[in-house]
């Protein structure tokens, strides 16, 4: 059925793109918009299962990119320490000390992973991070770990350590619900490349972690992720139920993945160590697709050594996945960062800069390297997020035109639903113009750290966590210090822009705040040497939250 443009449907367009047609401009229009509009409601008719990609790919290796050569090298720590005979210095312990644990026979798996589901059934129910626990399968994994270790059989670092998959990865007759209403009785057929990778790593899938519907914020269909540190806040996400179990010793490290913050946003609530590699590294394949050309996987922790270890075992390229890109992983604990140039951008330390911001660049300065102040070119970063809210609506496209999109449990102005829905008011003309504008951006913040090896700057002041999300480079997000907060509202989109939460209440509590490094492409071993260096200068790791048990 023909489907007519009048001549209010102009006017309306004018005044969506601040333009005057003329007369004949517009009956001009009016003359053969019909065709151009009924071939996309023909195209409408065709739906798309999340899987499938758009033939566009994205790769952030601008030319003359040279990758880093050499076959994947890993150097850990020497670790000598006993262990603990209190069962919650066990379950708060870095990977680095569990795995030594584990691998002398200090605890089996089989009795670290019943400390760990012991901890959940007491703290879950208060924290909701745990979507779906797999008791069972764990027990039968890490007994399995025993039974290799007891034949002389070490798969890796990883080897025994129970772990928390966020809930949109796939694994096979396991609930997989995206943390979404229309989604939460997914039982997916196979695996994702990442939980294949970690069982053979040896890791022990405890349970999957919750994640904020359709990666996007810690509200989700069984409840609100918190934060382990002040439980009248969201513990942020998407990565909501990773940080949260992580933070309060429910694993020995946990996945997550951003595309805009949903690794470093809950790290920075938390107070966990987060690591986003570089954009392609790591196989997104049987993974909820978000953003096709900016979804990315990376580990997080209680250390920077301990994303080492996990970002070793995920690392790697993968045909079924097209923005996989294979790159060599090489870490040394042991390196020195003498002579290493760090940079900072003086405008993010300014204006919404916090005294912890400011003391973790002092501690830099203490490292005893070179650090300088860097520029970068001022162009319109904000409006990149034209790409995030389009790509967002065309995955989930049919949770808007088939109007399901009112069962999802947050329905403000920034959520998801209204973000959809406004999405279609973008002209291709200007989500073209965008990506051009990003190629822009790719030079600017090539260039400038191109004068550097690595990058320092709080976490959400400043116009690294949209740039370096969009041009693909490496962030480790560690703890700094803390600060008297009041809770915190959820991140939102409802402004047009990203912001990550604003105070409500008067009553402050203690809560972590942590400060980002951003590294070169496909080159996270300098940039996680940095990380140990400033996290021993900084000396917060050890703090744990007081949680009742």
């Amino acid at each position: 059925m023909k489907q007519d443009i009048s001549e209010a449907d102009i006017a309306g367009a004018e005044r969506l793109l601040g333009l005057a047609y003329t007369e004949r401009e517009r009956a001009q229009m009016l003359d053969n918009l019909d065709g151009q509009r009924e071939a996309a409601i023909a195209r409408r008719a065709l739906t798309f299962d999340n899987s499938t990609p758009m033939a566009a790919r994205f790769d952030p290796r601008l030319p003359g990119f040279a990758m880093p050569f050499g076959a994947d090298t890993l150097t850990f720590s020497t670790i000598t320490d006993p262990l603990p005979e209190n069962s919650e210095d066990i379950a708060f312990a870095p990977l680095t000390h569990l795995s030594h644990w584990v691998r002398s026979g200090q605890i089996s798996s089989l009795d670290l992973t019943n400390l760990y589901l012991d901890r959940i059934i007491s703290l879950n129910p208060k924290l909701e991070c745990f979507a779906t626990v797999t008791a069972d399968l764990a027990r039968a994994e890490a007994s399995a770990m025993d039974s290799l270790l007891s034949a002389r059989v070490w798969l890796g670092p990883l080897h025994g350590i129970p772990y928390g998959l966020k809930d949109l990865f796939d694994t096979k007759d396991i609930t997989t619900g995206w943390g979404a209403e229309p989604f939460e009785d997914r039982i997916p057929d196979s695996d994702a490349a990442v939980t294949t990778k970690l069982r053979a790593a040896g890791a022990v899938l405890i349970g999957k972690t919750s994640v904020g519907a359709l990666a996007y914020n810690d509200l989700w269909y069984g409840g609100w992720t918190r934060n382990p540190w002040n439980r009248n806040e969201g513990s942020s996400g998407s990565s909501a139920g990773s940080a949260s179990a992580t933070a309060a010793g429910l694993c020995g490290f946990s996945i997550g993945t951003e595309t805009l913050g949903s690794i470093t946003s809950p790290s920075q609530r938390c107070g966990t160590t987060g690591l986003r590699p570089t954009f392609g590294r790591v196989s997104r394949a049987g993974a909820m697709a978000l953003c096709w050309s900016l979804d990315k996987v990376g580990p997080i922790c209680r250390g920077v050594e301990d994303t080492a270890m996990v970002l070793a075992a995920i690392n790697g390229g993968d045909i079924n996945d097209r923005g996989s890109i294979a790159a060599p992983f090489q870490f040394d604990a042991t390196t020195s960062i003498d002579g290493m140039t760090l940079g900072y951008l003086p405008q993010a330390f300014e204006e919404g800069a916090t005294d912890i911001d400011h003391a973790a660049l002092a501690a830099a300065h203490d490292l005893g390297i070179t650090v300088k102040e860097v520029a970068l070119e001022d162009l319109p970063y904000g409006s990149l997020m034209i790409s995030v809210y389009a790509e967002a609506a065309a995955a989930f496209e049919a949770l808007t035109l088939d109007d399901i999109d009112d069962s999802l449990r947050w329905q403000d102005d920034g959520a998801w639903p209204n973000t959809f829905r406004k999405a279609r008011f973008i002209s291709a003309v200007d989500l073209v113009q965008t990506d051009r504008l990003r190629y822009r951006v790719m030079q600017a913040v090539g260039e400038m750290m191109g004068s550097v090896d690595a990058l320092i700057g709080p976490f959400s002041t400043g116009p690294m966590l949209v740039a370096s999300n969009f041009t693909g480079h490496p962030c480790l997000h560690i703890r700094a210090g803390f600060d008297e907060l009041a809770s915190r509202t959820a991140a939102s989109l409802g402004s047009g822009k990203l912001t990550t939460g604003e105070a409500m209440g008067e009553k402050t509590f203690t809560v972590p705040q942590g400060i980002s490094l951003w590294g070169q492409l496909f080159d996270e071993g300098p940039l996680l040497s940095l990380g140990m260096a400033l996290e021993q200068k900084l000396g917060v790791a050890d703090k744990r939250p007081t949680l009742p048990i």
